[in-house]
């Protein structure tokens, strides 16, 4: 007997980090691959990110006022269909600002977030199908 199972899609798994690509000196790439070389950091990515880290918390102050003022989300925020729908129901008009990582649900379809997204400001990444991307493109800041 021959038995069909449906397979389950995995869920969607959400990057938590993006790449980029920066440009050194000799001199400053020598002194992070020395300190790699004596143990002091795992890889150049590990100098990179502590030294990233640093910096945020040194201008720690200017970041939470700025945060404060501007109204922003911070960290993961994630747009689904749902919520979106909600918002059209009630004839209400999100205007997005998130620090870090703003997630728009792959069902979500660009007509819907025409309709629903006024304004939308990443401070960090956006994660969006390219056809979203491109119906909300004249409202990116």
């Amino acid at each position: 007997m021959l038995q069909l199972v449906e397979k389950q899609k995995a869920p969607a798994r959400v990057c938590d980090s993006e790449k980029i690509t920066i440009n050194l000196g000799y001199v400053d790439l020598g002194h992070i691959d020395l300190l790699v070389s004596e143990s002091v950091y795992a890889n150049r990515s590990d100098f990179i990110r502590t030294a990233v880290r640093n910096q945020i918390a040194r201008h720690a102050d200017v970041t939470r006022q700025s945060v404060a003022r501007k109204g922003v989300e911070l960290g993961l925020r994630r747009y689904d269909r749902a919520e979106l729908e909600t918002a059209q129901a009630r004839g209400e008009s999100l205007d997005i600002r998130v620090l870090g990582l703003a997630s728009i649900a792959s069902d979500v379809t660009p007509e819907l977030a025409r309709a629903t997204i006024s304004s939308i400001e990443v401070l960090g990444s956006l994660q969006a199908s390219p056809a979203v991307k491109a119906a909300l493109a004249d409202r990116l800041r």
